[in-house]
């Protein structure tokens, strides 16, 4: 049996305020007070984005994140799952940012995007 905490838990990770874009793209990110590992971005928003992390992640640590060819992106920590971290931007990401990065990586060389709206 579930438990009502971790129904509620999983429901707040499904309750997005922008839609989602699944993609794979390698990148950095840095969390406060360690050193920056390489990732994979896994899905991107104008709001946050979920990557890969080895190492437990603390909700509430302050992160950034470099994709490649832009300046780093500083957000917060809100899960991790299963070597998956969760975070949100601190300032939204500008449609026009957001669409230029995803159209780098669209197509069989840049691993390919699929676009979805999980709300």
């Amino acid at each position: 049996m579930i438990s009502t905490q971790h129904s509620y838990a999983n429901a707040a990770q499904e309750d997005r305020c922008a839609p989602r874009t699944k993609i794979a793209i390698p990148s950095q990110l840095r969390v406060s007070g360690s050193r920056a590992f390489k990732t994979v971005v896994h899905d991107l928003s104008l709001a946050g984005f979920s990557a890969s992390s080895i190492g437990r992640l603390q909700a509430d640590q302050i992160c950034w994140l470099t994709l490649p060819g832009l300046q780093s992106i500083q957000g917060r920590i809100v899960w991790w799952d299963r070597s998956i971290a969760g975070a949100a931007f601190d300032d939204l990401l500008s449609q026009a940012v957001l669409e230029d990065i995803l159209s780098r990586w669209e197509g069989p060389i840049g691993g390919g995007v699929t676009r979805s709206c999980l709300l």
